[in-house]
């Protein structure tokens, strides 16, 4: 039996493939859970139309990332902290990045935010932030003493 996979099954596939199953496997665990349906012209002409709207997407998505891209790539955030000998007491964390991104009206989830490690020391830092899929854009951070 041939069905096309509505979610990815561990062990068989990824959402929107074909794969020749049992025939019991197919109708009694993938169709009655909702994660297949049964391979028709119908359901192969759906899944052309599904996979078209994710393409476009996806492009849309990449678009947006890009321009965002740019716009980090020309923006300093600058932090006042306060430092002895060069050495800032405390730390910059991504939640102050995320927080001072937010105020200039750019929402980015810390988790995005792919340097981890603490800035304590006065300087500029250049911070790798993933907007999508392969789009890494980059924007400066200046640490200034008070």
């Amino acid at each position: 039996m041939k069905v096309i996979l509505l979610t990815d099954v561990p062990k068989l596939g990824k959402k929107g493939e074909i794969k020749n199953v049992a025939d019991g496997y197919g109708r009694n665990f993938l169709i009655a859970r909702g994660l297949a349906v049964m391979e028709s012209d119908g359901s192969k002409k759906i899944l052309a139309k599904q996979q078209e709207e994710e393409a476009r997407l996806d492009a849309q998505r990449r678009k947006e990332a890009n321009e965002l891209k740019d716009v980090l790539e020309t923006k300093t955030l600058e932090f006042k902290v306060k430092a002895k000998e060069g050495k800032v007491s405390g730390s910059i964390s991504t939640k102050q990045i995320e927080e001072e991104l937010k105020k200039e009206g750019i929402i980015i989830d810390k988790r995005k935010i792919k340097d981890n490690e603490p800035l304590n020391n006065l300087g500029t830092y250049k911070i790798r932030i993933e907007l999508y899929k392969d789009v890494i854009g980059i924007i400066k951070v200046k640490l200034i003493e008070e």
